[in-house]
């Protein structure tokens, strides 16, 4: 077994494509734990041992997919090449097969020949492994990395922008399109222009616009979670950070996945500087949007920019020219997408079919009658208000 962890040791230390899985934080811990087994203290071993089957548990029970998942995961210069269309030559494909078949020898240490190597006769846990052909899993990794991306994109589907940076959500809103209810035409357009991102077909910037709690940053959210498996992802960006669309986009544009730049609760007043920023990249900039990229903003305003009848009157000579730069952003967006508050019958069809998902047993004129009051006694009728509403009645069960 030494003679077996010294061989890899080498060969791992001599990875040039892979070379940071080195400080992938389990498989550090692991090679911590082989260097051990080379002592004669025997406490020291059970804990070297225990600490790393202690992190491998978090994330998987096996061994092999793990490091298998870590290696498919790797943002390095050929994968990154590779999604960009280059070919690279042989001496460096020969190097990567290499790898490859190091990194599937090392996720074949099973649990049994460690224990081995220990000597100690009470329990330690163990591990599972699998045999898994390394080099054919990467080659179809690429031949599909338009589904699955590299790097952080291929973690996680929902991001922000923090200090200029795109950063992962962790734990983003698990919001589905089956639990959304009502406005079934709406969303369906939303959907359309998704698919044909997707597809790389032509897709329009859009705006949904419209009343409070009508659903239109859930239907963003959810369309997320339904086609993150397609290859869609998500990056918020906030008002106050607009300036950084242009360098987000250079970041993103060659990659070969798609994106959603989701933009919530959108509105200005006149003057603010951030507004031109935004016009320009929906239109007439320098740096064209990419092919693999649509805007997605909701707002509550079908114009976004908040005009005054001062803006009207004001002391500009081109009066209208100023109207026009006012409504000019809301007419970039491709397809504008009107959610409106609904009326009693739409209202009481959304409060129904949620009541029914939630084993709710109720009359139906009994439960319009509440679900009415309920709206009069808040903020009036909305999907929103059907949902809170929903969410009393399954609390009073």
């Amino acid at each position: 077994m030494n003679e077996k962890i010294k061989k890899l040791d080498c060969a791992v230390n001599s990875a040039a494509v892979f070379r940071e899985l080195r400080s992938d934080d389990i498989i550090n811990s692991l090679w911590s734990c082989l260097d051990v087994m080379t002592s004669d203290d025997t406490a020291q071993k059970v804990y070297a041992y225990s600490r790393f089957v202690s992190k491998l548990y978090k994330k998987n029970i096996n061994l092999s997919e793990y490091i298998l998942k870590a290696v498919l995961e790797d943002e390095n210069f050929y994968i990154v090449g590779k999604a960009q269309g280059k070919c690279f030559d042989d001496i460096i494909e020969e190097c990567v097969e290499n790898e490859l078949k190091i990194f599937q020898e090392l996720s074949q240490i099973s649990s049994d020949e460690i224990k081995a190597e220990i000597g100690y006769d009470g329990f330690l846990p163990s591990w599972k492994t699998s045999e898994i052909d390394f080099v054919s899993e990467y080659r179809s990794r690429i031949e599909n990395i338009g589904r699955f991306g590299y790097g952080m994109y291929s973690k996680y589907f929902m991001f922000i922008v923090r200090d200029g940076k795109v950063t992962p959500v962790k734990h983003p809103d698990a919001q589905k399109l089956s639990d959304l209810y009502g406005y079934e035409r709406e969303r369906t357009a939303v959907i359309n222009n998704t698919l044909a991102l997707l597809s790389g077909r032509p897709a329009q910037n859009v705006l949904l616009y419209g009343d409070a709690g009508t659903g239109k940053s859930s239907t963003v959210k959810a369309i997320a979670n339904e086609y993150a498996s397609k290859g869609l992802r998500v990056i918020e960006v906030t008002k106050e950070q607009l300036r950084d669309i242009p360098h987000i986009i250079d970041s993103i544009s060659k990659n070969p996945l798609k994106f959603i730049l989701f933009i919530d609760d959108l509105s200005f007043t006149a003057g603010e500087d951030c507004f031109g920023a935004l016009k320009a990249t929906l239109e007439g900039s320098v740096s064209a949007r990419a092919d693999n990229i649509a805007i997605y903003a909701t707002s509550n305003r079908r114009h976004l920019v908040k005009e005054s009848f001062s803006d009207r009157e004001g002391d500009d000579i081109h009066r209208n020219d100023t109207i026009q730069e006012l409504i000019s952003l809301s007419a970039r967006f491709g397809l504008t997408v009107n959610f409106s508050k609904p009326d009693k019958k739409s209202y009481i069809n959304i409060v129904s079919e949620l009541a029914r998902k939630n084993g709710i047993e109720m009359d139906e004129n009994e439960l319009s009658v509440k679900a009415e009051a309920f709206a009069l006694r808040g903020s009036g009728r909305s999907a929103r208000t059907a949902k809170q509403f929903v969410n009393q009645l399954v609390n009073e069960k």
